[in-house]
């Protein structure tokens, strides 16, 4: 196993950071190394905001759902899906009228790019011992996110990371486990499994969990991820998100 291999194996999320500063040159490597990554047709559908104003990061650390850890992490960066400097771009070499408006494949694409382009960060990171956790909230509280950051018609958040160097309690602290392979890997087209084979995906992952059961592992989920209100308003905003790339020209 190489030094990358090893490093996406061991790789966990850290929420808790020494008080330390991300050095100025590993910082930039992040940045690069984030555009560096894939991205459709070339074009770097997304943007990076840095955020480096406390009282920006105070308020995300409260818009966020409430996660002191965000405040205080010496890095925050939030990764924008961005269609806008395109539109902009092609509004201005081309007759506005001929040019069309972004839409929904747009939004996929550019999210799609701004995901590869986090990824990479998280891994660039990981190779030089800073932790990091994505947090996905930032999706969430449409109308307060999108004026906080300036975010213009044909952009959206996909995630925030925040990033530092962990504690010796986080690099002590296990990870937790992933399902096996052979749960997630299909050939040539999609495998729904029956019931019997849901048992057993969720009981193989309970044990490594240190779960008494599937059933238990599964009612954790539940009632955490998926009746726990947070959802509603995660499912209400990223409807506006998706909506306003559909939307005619807000500027018309």
């Amino acid at each position: 196993m190489n030094n990358t291999i090893k490093e996406l194996f061991d790789r966990k999320s850290v929420r808790v950071y020494q008080d330390r500063p991300i050095e100025v040159d590993k910082k930039q490597l992040i940045l690069d190394a984030a555009i560096q990554a894939p991205t459709a047709g070339n074009m770097t559908l997304y943007s990076i905001i840095d955020v480096q104003d406390q009282v920006i990061k105070d308020k995300l650390a409260k818009t966020c759902d409430n996660q002191p850890f965000i405040a205080k992490a010496p890095l925050v960066l939030i990764f924008v899906a961005d269609y806008q400097k395109w539109y902009d771009a092609f509004k201005y070499y081309h007759s506005e009228d001929e040019v069309r408006s972004p839409s929904y494949g747009d939004f996929l694409l550019a999210y799609s790019d701004t995901l590869i382009a986090a990824q990479n960060a998280v891994v660039a990171a990981e190779s030089m011992g800073i932790g990091s956790c994505f947090i996905g909230d930032v999706i969430e509280q449409y109308e307060i996110h999108r004026e906080l950051l300036n975010l213009p018609q044909y952009t959206a958040p996909v995630g925030m990371l925040v990033m530092g160097y962990p504690t010796d309690q986080q690099l002590r602290r296990s990870k937790p486990a992933r399902f096996d392979s052979k749960y997630v890997v299909s050939v040539d087209q999609y495998e729904r499994f029956d019931n019997e084979k849901l048992v057993k995906m969720f009981d193989d992952r309970a044990k490594l969990a240190n779960r008494s059961s599937g059933r238990v592992f599964v009612d954790d989920i539940y009632n955490r991820k998926w009746t726990n209100p947070f959802i509603e308003e995660m499912t209400r905003s990223s409807k506006l998100w998706i909506e306003q790339w559909g939307k005619e020209d807000e500027e018309s």
